[in-house]
């Protein structure tokens, strides 16, 4: 085999691994794999403002993934957003008196539900509803109260 012809198979298989390495962060970087394929159950909680909250976007608990939000609907008689999500069977001792809130990973970063173990004995089943619920900080809004807030001093 000629210097050239070594010299292209190995262009080729180096173009081969840095497109599969691109595939392989595309798929982690999008939430595309599923959470897990064994055992789990789904809960659901309804918000005020799920702003920034993506299908596929984690639900933590103490920082740790525990499963992930599978639907976002809104809810036609009170016009809050539904939120349902499914929890890794391994983390079936939730206490039903948890509170969930939706926060932001980093000062930037994307969204995410938080729940918050409760201390009542009985725990969450399938379709369980949480009702303690905290929705998602609006930076454009916290920003204007502060704008607006400041003014206001000023003024006095």
């Amino acid at each position: 085999m000629s210097n050239s012809r070594i010299l292209e198979v190995s262009v080729g298989i180096f173009v081969a691994l840095g497109i599969a390495a691109l595939l392989v962060l595309a798929v982690n970087v999008s939430n595309v794999s599923s959470f897990s394929a064994g055992e789990h159950y789904s809960i659901t909680a309804n918000f005020d403002n799920v702003s920034g909250l993506k299908e596929r976007s984690a639900v933590s608990i103490a920082g740790v993934t525990v499963g992930r939000v599978t639907s976002i609907v809104v809810d036609p008689d009170s016009y809050e957003a539904v939120v349902k999500m499914t929890i890794d069977a391994r983390f079936s001792d939730v206490p039903v008196d948890s509170s969930v809130g939706i926060y932001t990973a980093g000062l930037l970063g994307e969204k995410y539900i938080g729940i918050e173990p409760g201390g009542a004995p009985d725990v969450l089943e399938e379709g369980s509803v949480i009702r303690l619920t905290q929705s998602s900080i609006v930076l454009e809004k916290l920003i204007s109260q502060f704008l607006f807030s400041q003014s206001d001093k000023k003024d006095e």
